[in-house]
């Protein structure tokens, strides 16, 4: 007869399994509260102490750690029968464990560090792996949505597919790798000395949370995978609430509007088009913050992406829904009346993504080259990092409102593909330019679309993501019409660039930080 030995955390269908199991002529061989449940419902089994002859110590730290249950588990059926026989050993031909809820004990808000290490599973993993290894003679389950497959491709004699075994492996291997991961995310966490620095070895760690349609292109597969660490107020955390099922472009640039909003000081509005901001305002309602940056650029705001820090209403939701198509809207809350005006469109997708904070900002960057990764922290938030500082280095102080609208440029500049180039006024943005090889370049296309829309530059200010190489730049944002600029320094040529704020009368400040964004 096949031997199965049951020990699982989530003892879902864990019953059913085992009397379909008993009915494929298995024994069931189990332990602590996995026996005490199957004992409880009536089945049939032995508990693994009864069966070694070596009960359980330490308060159940060691009970499946032993040579008749990981004997029974790696020997191999064409060469070890004789030291299995030898030391009364069985075969044990499919193994169910799955692990202590460590990830569950951690997110607990009372969890302390006590409760996580001793919800570190030691006995589970050595099964598991063991199995896994040995999948050519036995299955390994770790997952109770796959109970009804494994015994849907057993034979009359209860033996597993091969091909179900491999993929059963695959699945524990991953199992492991995760509880592992999990743990070693936890501890570096907790080690203050490493706090602050790129672990040696990298275990990205995410749930899939969705398949979806495709990826940039029709012709890509693509899904969307959450952070297991992942804080509150983010895209990987906010729930749709209406609309069709957010594609790869939506989730990009819907993450580009709320990386940017968050940041913004008091109430406002971004709204994001080819992951790039298009407008951006702040205001005294949320209906003026939208109308701000909706008058920015009203061409590409068409089938963006709209954000907002504070909870939508329902004025601010009508006008939307009155003048622009709109692919995504996402606020931290949504008012009731304003959820049922949004019904009207069912096709737009809705996101609530809880409070706010800056905190909550991606802690690091990841992106794929060919063979690897590169790793970085993420850019500290523009104005909530001590270590930004304004340095006028003009003959011209700004005003204080210059002052104001540098603050917001220069928050905006950070979230704009570089070259970067930013004209603001009275808490808005006037011009964008974006993606350019040129910051000449990215400072007339600005004053380009600006023009286009009808906006003025005369009294704005100027955000420029890094230092200008060349006086040419301040030259044509002062042509433009700006009045102070706001930009990193640090070129070679920082006196000439100075000399040539001071010529035309404009302020210029340094922070000491670029905003780089490829």
């Amino acid at each position: 007869m096949p031997f199965a030995l049951l020990s699982v955390s989530d003892k879902s269908n864990i019953i059913e399994f085992a009397q379909k199991l008993i009915a494929k002529n298995y024994k069931i061989l189990s332990s602590g509260g996995t026996f005490k449940c199957l004992q409880e419902a009536g089945v049939e089994a032995t508990e693994v102490g009864q069966y070694t002859g070596f009960e359980q110590i330490m308060g159940g730290r060691v009970k499946t750690l032993h040579p008749k249950v990981h004997g029974g588990i790696l020997g191999r059926r064409d060469v070890d029968q004789e030291v299995m026989a030898k030391h009364e050993i069985e075969c044990i031909d499919l193994v169910c464990v799955n692990l202590y809820p460590f990830k569950a004990t951690i997110e607990k808000p009372d969890a302390t560090y006590e409760m996580a290490i001793e919800n570190i599973d030691i006995g589970g993993p050595a099964m598991i792996r063991a199995a896994a290894k040995n999948h050519k003679w036995v299955s390994v389950v770790v997952d109770p949505t796959d109970y009804d497959n494994v015994i849907d491709t057993m034979n009359d004699a209860g033996e597993v597919e091969f091909a179900t075994k491999q993929r059963l492996a695959q699945k524990a291997f991953a199992h492991t790798a995760e509880y592992d991961a999990r743990i070693q995310a936890y501890l570096l966490n907790e080690v203050e000395a490493e706090k602050e620095t790129l672990p040696e070895t990298l275990n990205l760690l995410a749930d899939k949370i969705q398949d979806l349609r495709y990826g940039e292109n029709s012709h890509q597969k693509a899904a969307f995978y959450k952070d297991s660490q992942a804080p509150k107020g983010t895209i990987a955390g906010a729930e749709l609430v209406q609309g069709k099922p957010m594609s790869y472009n939506n989730i990009a640039d819907a993450d580009a509007a709320l990386a940017c909003v968050r940041e913004l000081a008091g109430t406002g509005c971004v709204i994001v088009k080819h992951a790039n901001p298009c407008g951006a305002a702040t205001g005294s309602s949320l209906l003026e913050a939208y109308e701000k940056a909706y008058a920015t650029d009203p061409t590409a705001a068409f089938g963006g992406i709209i954000a907002f820090n504070k909870p939508l209403d329902l004025e601010t939701t009508q006008t939307i829904l009155d003048r622009q198509f709109v692919e995504v809207i996402l606020a931290p809350a949504i008012s009731d009346d304003a959820v049922q005006v949004l019904t009207k469109k069912p096709n737009l997708r809705v996101l609530i993504t809880g409070e706010l904070e800056a905190s909550a900002a991606t802690a690091m960057t990841i992106k794929s080259v060919s063979g690897g990764f590169l790793v970085q922290e993420d850019d500290v938030p523009s104005l909530l990092a001590e270590e930004v500082k304004f340095e006028v280095v003009t003959e011209r102080q700004p005003t204080e409102k210059e002052l104001e609208d540098l603050k917001f440029a220069w928050t905006l500049v950070k979230y704009v593909k570089s070259n970067a180039i930013v004209f603001a006024k009275d808490g808005s943005s006037t011009g964008i330019g974006a993606g350019q090889m040129s910051r000449v370049f990215a400072a007339q296309i600005a004053q380009q679309k600006a023009g286009i829309e009808g906006l003025s530059l005369e009294n704005t200010v100027v955000a420029s993501d890094a230092f200008f190489p060349f006086r040419d730049g301040v030259d044509a944002v002062v042509a433009a019409g700006a009045t102070a600029i706001v930009q990193p320094g640090g070129s070679v040529r920082d006196e000439e660039v100075i000399a040539a704020a001071n010529e035309a009368g404009v302020a210029m400040v340094f922070t000491g930080n670029r905003h780089f964004r490829h």
